[in-house]
């Protein structure tokens, strides 16, 4: 098909053409960027947390005024816990997977570092939380009973660091690439090493929002803390159908064992998980709303013009007709049309797009727009641009020659 007389009926309808042209590239720009924070949302939230999470229970609880006897207390409750129906395991610690809040530290290699090769949370396991917690083991082993300590919170930490630690995967190919990572030494800042026992598969970290706050760089410590300064307790259950059974029952065992404290709250860590990517999750249907609205609003545009041109175009359809112009040479007349205007507007859009993308980047930080979603916005686009003139171009495809003959 000659593209003549297409270039010549779009040059007396300048503005109706640079509408649409606009309107693609407007959405051509908007959707490349937004599907890209999409994806990077969805992965954010179906990433994995290296726990049993269908299986994790947590309670989070704080004392009232000064308890002497926090730690005396604390191995009651787990006592008491572990004799519940349905708990395999429980174990206190200072923090738990998504829980928002973590206690960080700064790894060296070597004592004389000044800087961090890594940053990574650190969970306090007082002797059953990779079971309570269901980690995978997959290098080492954990830790001896011997290797334990006390945490005191009236002392300072490092006078009873252990010297046992167990670290993911995550931070293993970081500190030690290419090399087995058990019998490896590293340090926290301090003149005292830590001699990596065992590797997990993975445990995701409490909080990670900074870049160096990598999900996965995660290490368990050997030290038993008191309720009243780790503030959670983790339980593991066999029976994933009695979860909230199993948690108001470890509830009215702590509150048997001693009234004078403050039961925070009581999760499974699935319900835990879902409200740390509560956000996320609005986030994702906000932009695809956002994505299908531009996209609405441009195929009703189309729609609306090319309804437009064949209206005012019925007389000369129907003298092609007459001329001897089929049906599917009429269809394709419309449609090649259009195709040269959405091509033209995501040629614009995919400058728009990158436009957007760089100052994305340089005011919040965020990852450079794959190539690969260039190519896939335009597709999409062309494609809604087609369906969207189909049905205005078969109308025009079915003016009757004689439409000539009664116009002239």
């Amino acid at each position: 098909m000659e593209l003549r007389p297409i270039l010549s009926t779009l040059r007396r309808h300048k503005t109706a053409a640079a509408l649409i042209v606009l309107e693609i590239a407007l959405s051509c720009a908007i959707i490349c960027n937004a599907v890209f924070p999409i994806r990077e949302r969805i992965n954010r939230i179906d990433m994995p947390s290296g726990v049993a999470e269908q299986e994790a229970l947590v309670i989070n609880l704080t004392g009232i005024g000064t308890d002497q006897n926090a730690a005396a207390l604390t191995r009651e409750d787990l006592a008491a816990m572990r004799a519940i129906p349905g708990v395999t395991a429980a174990a206190s610690t200072n923090e738990v997977p998504f829980g928002n809040s973590s206690w960080n530290s700064g790894i060296t290699l070597t004592p004389e570092q000044t800087e961090s090769t890594i940053n990574a949370t650190t969970y306090f396991d007082s002797g059953e939380l990779g079971k309570a917690l269901g980690v995978k083991l997959i290098a080492g082993r954990n830790f001896n009973p011997d290797e334990y300590v006390d945490y005191d919170p009236d002392k300072d930490f490092s006078e009873a660091m252990p010297g046992a630690v167990i670290i993911t995967k995550a931070v293993a190919d970081k500190l030690y690439p290419g090399k087995n990572a058990v019998g490896q030494v590293f340090y926290f800042g301090d003149n005292k090493p830590l001699t990596v026992v065992g590797v997990l598969e993975s445990l995701v970290r409490p909080y990670f929002g900074p870049k160096d706050m990598v999900p996965d760089y995660t290490v368990l410590l050997p030290a038993r803390m008191p309720y009243n300064v780790g503030g959670y307790y983790v339980l593991r259950t066999n029976q994933p159908g009695q979860r909230e059974r199993v948690l108001k029952d470890a509830v009215k065992v702590l509150e048997k064992n001693s009234p004078n404290r403050i039961i925070l709250d009581h999760k499974t860590q699935e319900q835990i998980r879902t409200e740390f990517f509560q956000q996320d999750q609005s986030m994702v249907w906000l932009l695809i709303a956002v994505c299908i609205a531009l996209l609405v609003v441009t195929a009703l545009g189309i729609v609306g013009l090319a309804s437009f041109w064949v209206q005012q175009r019925t007389k000369q359809i129907g003298v092609r007709r007459a001329l001897g112009a089929t049906r599917g040479q009429v269809l394709r007349y419309f449609q090649t049309e259009n195709f040269l205007l959405a091509t033209l507007g995501i040629v614009i859009g995919m400058i728009g797009a990158y436009g957007i993308n760089q100052l994305l980047m340089s005011s919040y930080e965020l990852p450079r727009l794959p190539a690969l979603y260039l190519p896939v916005g335009a597709l999409v686009l062309w494609a809604l641009g087609q369906l969207s003139v189909l049905g205005p171009a078969r109308r025009a495809a079915a003016v009757p020659p004689a439409v000539a003959t009664r116009s002239v």
